[in-house]
């Protein structure tokens, strides 16, 4: 593997290579005001959320590389400690890229962006009409990483009012990944779309014991066919299947039998098991199937 040692690279090389392994990142469309009633939005993709009780959301402005200077966001929010903190959608990416430009501390980011303010209700900076979601903030601390180009400041904002779009929330009120259509921010100038085909539901119980890849037969552990994720979904369950419960099953689950009794070889039931575990996360049916071929 390529080595990187920091201090032994440029930090702007650096901080690509951190920028793209650690990724994807959620994005802060953070909206200040300055004293002169001037409201300033900047993206910020050193993001992410830390508690619910109290609810913490924090966020890095960064020294810019280039000249070691620090951007309005930062001045604004030390002179006034609130920001609003807005989700970027697909349907706002390419206006959210015009506020990342370096425009005066004059110039509204709202106006050269397109992007309509609406006011606050417990803070004085705006919120973002066209985003899916707000985040009302108070800021509690400020702590510098560093003073040279790069360096962070870590904003930790204690989320007082939370705005969500009735348009992106599931018939039970939860956000539907699909309905908000998030963006995450990776290396260099790529971006996610976190929806469609790119979202995944992972059921795994973090309460409940189970058996672990150490508890997998050999030959299942072994397996060339299986992938490290279909032994990650198997030593997911909470029991291994006897020779007698795995019949049982197969009873209930006729077209799997069939399709087992066909299989010729060890290679062919692991096929057919991977098959189980790759279309509907069939963890059990699969466990069943290699007990009762292998």
């Amino acid at each position: 593997m390529k080595k990187i040692i920091p201090g032994e690279v440029s930090t702007a090389d650096l901080h690509q290579y951190l920028l793209g392994a650690v990724s994807p990142r959620p994005i802060a469309f953070a909206s200040t005001i300055d004293e002169n009633g001037i409201a300033n939005i900047a993206p910020y993709s050193f993001f992410n959320c830390f508690s619910s009780n109290p609810p913490i959301v924090v966020f890095s402005s960064n020294r810019r590389v280039s000249n070691n200077t620090t951007k309005d966001t930062l001045t604004n929010i030390e002179k006034n400690k609130e920001v609003v903190i807005n989700v970027v959608n697909h349907a706002i990416v390419r206006q959210m890229a015009i506020a990342s430009v370096d425009f005066p501390s004059e110039e509204s980011e709202f106006n050269k962006s397109g992007l309509t303010k609406i006011k606050s209700e417990l803070v004085a900076p705006y919120r973002i009409a066209e985003s899916p979601a707000h985040l009302e903030c108070k800021v509690q601390e400020i702590i510098p990483l560093g003073d040279k180009g790069g360096a962070g400041h870590l904003i930790i904002c204690k989320v007082v009012m939370m705005h969500v779009a009735e348009s992106v929330l599931d018939e039970d009120g939860k956000i539907n990944p699909h309905k908000i259509d998030l963006m995450g921010r990776m290396g260099r100038a790529f971006y996610v779309r976190a929806s469609g085909q790119a979202v995944m539901p992972i059921f795994q119980s973090v309460t409940e014991i189970v058996i672990g890849y150490d508890a997998l037969p050999e030959a299942i552990r072994n397996s060339k066919i299986l992938t490290g994720n279909n032994l990650g979904q198997l030593a997911g369950l909470k029991t291994w299947p006897t020779m007698k419960q795995a019949d049982a099953f197969l009873q209930q689950k006729e077209t799997i039998k069939e399709k087992l009794a066909k299989c010729e070889n060890q290679n062919q039931v692991f096929d057919l098991a991977k098959s189980l575990l790759d279309e509907d996360d069939q963890r059990e049916a699969a466990a069943n199937v290699l007990v009762s071929g292998l």
